[in-house]
């Protein structure tokens, strides 16, 4: 694969030559002819910047500090004059990977930029090659996502279910230093509270009934790499309490021991609750939001990414044909805009099984525009998994005894055969507010 170099030097003649040199070096090239305007094209693609020192406006030096805050791993190599020798000195000083002086030389210069991209602290861009899309939306994700993979803080993965957000887990775990390590993911609303907890932090032999050997948890299990906690906010509070402890001490205590064993786990996780309410409801210990709330990246529903969807409906048709029917090629853009014209409330989930459906049932190479109009209006009759089931019929459900109390909590918890503890619990699963149902 070629390394993407950006160029950037306000002399269009030297510029137009260290291009040239380069790009017959192998090199994929980006220029700009000011500090400001390489900013612009700034992103995770790029894997070395090499500037002039000496620049109107925006200076090498600054458009160093300015990269090293937003890709803190990104090479910066720097191009001087001999009387500028001094200053690149400190620039090195300061985290510059190296400095060239003019005029360049032809094997210094390529000798550089293949120590700079071997130094590393080039991060493979595959990091997020799951992920699909190009728009603002997306892109300023990404970049805050490349930004905080590199460190070890916790990250908070907030978005509608469908949304992608175990992608995102593992793309932020492709892109930091724990990449040849292991990640390991696990629903925390999947499970009952003690598989869960002997799942997590593993259990001795006999410490209960069906324990008939020793078991590694999920923590031993992804030590050195990361951990996705999926669903987060479906943790029952006492195995809240002993993840927060397993945090703070950086060790754990298998189900039955009396031992407790160090873990390195980078932790992840997400949610498609409010855990801010669930809070304030006595359902979430404040303290361990706070202790995986670090850094919060919020994935946006699909409907809020549009200019997407013909890319994701593109990637998933090439797949369901692979699997399901090769003749299929295409879809008709007419079909596509229809695509992303739609809500989604199923999210990238949703668009998937549509595209499957749609592939498998194709009798020419080209999905059409009707096809596409038909199955979004038989969405009803699609049957879909098992969670998605169950979480849109309890939705629905809540919804009905909220309509028929008026938004009286303690009428709709009796009637659902629930406590009001229970009953909130599931308002905040699925972010109803009983009050939008008073009159």
């Amino acid at each position: 694969m070629s390394h993407t170099i950006l160029l950037v030097d306000d002399d269009p003649s030297l510029l137009k030559l260290l291009q040239l040199r380069l790009n017959a070096s192998g090199y994929k090239v980006l220029t700009a002819d000011s500090g400001e305007a390489a900013l612009q094209q700034l992103n995770e693609r790029i894997d070395l910047v090499l500037t002039d020192l000496r620049m109107e406006g925006m200076d090498g030096m600054e458009l160093f500090q300015a990269v090293e805050r937003r890709f803190p791993q990104l090479p910066v190599v720097i191009m001087t004059a001999h009387g500028s020798i001094p200053e690149a000195v400190h620039a090195t000083q300061q985290g510059v990977f190296g400095f060239l002086t003019k005029p360049i030389d032809r094997d210094q210069l390529l000798d550089t930029l293949r120590n700079a991209l071997a130094d590393g602290r080039e991060t493979s861009q595959h990091w997020r090659d799951e992920i699909i899309g190009r728009s603002p939306l997306m892109e300023q994700l990404l970049e805050q996502t490349y930004k905080v993979a590199p460190s070890d803080v916790s990250v908070l993965i907030t978005g509608p279910s469908g949304s992608g957000k175990e992608l995102l887990a593992r793309a932020i775990h492709r892109a930091s230093p724990r990449v040849d390590k292991p990640f390991i993911a696990i629903n925390c609303g999947a499970l009952p509270e003690q598989l869960l907890e002997s799942e997590l932090f593993g259990h001795s032999k006999g410490a209960f009934t069906g324990a008939v050997n020793r078991h590694e948890g999920l923590f031993q299990a992804a030590d050195g790499g990361t951990l996705f906690l999926d669903e987060i906010g479906d943790m029952p509070q006492s195995l809240q309490v002993k993840l927060l402890r397993a945090l703070q001490e950086r060790q754990i205590r298998p189900v039955g021991s009396t031992q407790s064993i160090p873990v390195n786990v980078r932790l992840l996780s997400a949610t498609h609750c409010n855990l801010e309410q669930a809070m304030r409801q006595n359902e979430f210990r404040e303290d361990l939001f706070y202790r995986l709330n670090v850094v919060n990246l919020a994935l946006p529903a699909l409907h809020e990414r549009p200019e997407d969807i013909p890319l994701l409906a593109r990637h998933f048709l090439s797949r369901a044909a692979a699997r399901h029917n090769p003749k299929v090629k295409n879809i008709a853009s007419a079909g596509l805009n229809q695509l992303a014209r739609s809500s989604w409330p199923g999210n990238i989930r949703q668009l998937e099984n549509i595209i499957e459906q749609l592939t498998a049932l194709s009798s020419s190479s080209v999905i059409s525009e009707g096809a596409v109009v038909q199955a979004l209006a038989s969405q009803e009759s699609v049957i879909p998994n098992f969670n998605d089931a169950r979480a849109d019929f309890e939705r629905r459900y809540l919804s009905k005894v909220l309509q028929i109390t008026e938004g009286n909590v303690t009428q709709a918890a009796r009637i659902a055969g629930r406590n009001r503890t229970d009953f909130y619990k599931l308002l905040n699963k699925h972010q109803l507010e009983a009050a939008q149902f008073k009159e």
